[in-house]
């Protein structure tokens, strides 16, 4: 199981899209200005806030317009996933995402994001694996859809464990999301995805992986579903993590 998983380089989105993809383009230049690293750190001054309510003001439909990657790759994301990309890069806090966010919606962002289809990140799960833990919990309280498959086919719950995010897991939980669902491309549980994440993650990528483990066996993981090479979570387990061993012996 090899899970890849990276973010928009906000020190390169500089965002534009080609002349045939909007009408618009003037308003559409304000909102990639507004949420790119450009022009972050006077984003909260009320010309640049007021700038970007006024483009979505003139012209709603822009709340849904797709935003490429950065200069240099065309590939469009939702405006509720770009922003996720702002905050794992650490371009803004989560508190000012949630501003953003909060303005996009209130001009009829679709808190899904595109229309859901199968390996497409949702907003919900871009936050998971971006970790925009506040974000996160901020579109789950909008009413985000916990269940649809994103890159590799990991639902959101699959991504909070895989990037040790205990706080998205236990509400995602809560929210009934599918315990011992499969991934698409690696036939494994949200489980198992924790254990991955924890060994091969890389340091970047280490949080509470130990702790999504537990809250995961507490909401009934089965722990002796393999992947589709046949590991089970145990035989992630280190010799000194004395814990996760019993555990999922």
């Amino acid at each position: 199981m090899t899970v890849i998983k990276t973010s928009a380089s906000a020190s390169n989105f500089r965002l534009s899209l080609p002349v045939s993809l909007c009408i618009e383009a003037g308003r559409v230049a304000i909102i990639q200005k507004l949420i790119s690293e450009h022009a972050m750190k006077n984003f909260l001054t009320d010309m640049d806030f007021e700038g970007l309510r006024k483009a979505l003001a003139e012209n709603p439909s822009l709340a849904n317009e797709g935003l490429p990657y950065d200069g240099d790759n065309s590939a469009l994301a939702h405006p509720l996933h770009r922003i996720c990309d702002g905050v794992c890069e650490k371009r803004y806090t989560e508190d000012e995402a949630i501003r953003i966010a909060t303005l996009f919606l209130e001009y009829g962002a679709n808190i899904n994001g595109f229309p859901i289809k199968e390996k497409q990140d949702t907003p919900l799960i871009a936050a998971a694996s971006l970790r925009a833990d506040k974000l996160a919990l901020f579109y789950i309280d909008k009413g985000a859809d916990t269940h649809p498959s994103g890159c590799h086919g990991g639902t959101a719950l699959h991504w909070a464990a895989w990037c040790g995010r205990d706080i998205i897991v236990e509400r995602l939980i809560n929210e009934k999301a599918e315990i011992n669902k499969l991934c698409i491309d690696f036939k494994s549980t949200p489980l198992l995805w924790a254990m991955h994440g924890l060994r091969f993650g890389g340091p970047d990528n280490l949080h509470h992986q130990a702790a999504c483990v537990r809250l995961l066996l507490d909401a009934g993981a089965d722990k002796s579903i393999p992947t589709f090479e046949g590991y089970l979570p145990k035989d992630f387990v280190m010799e000194e993590e004395t814990e996760l061993l019993i555990l999922l012996a």
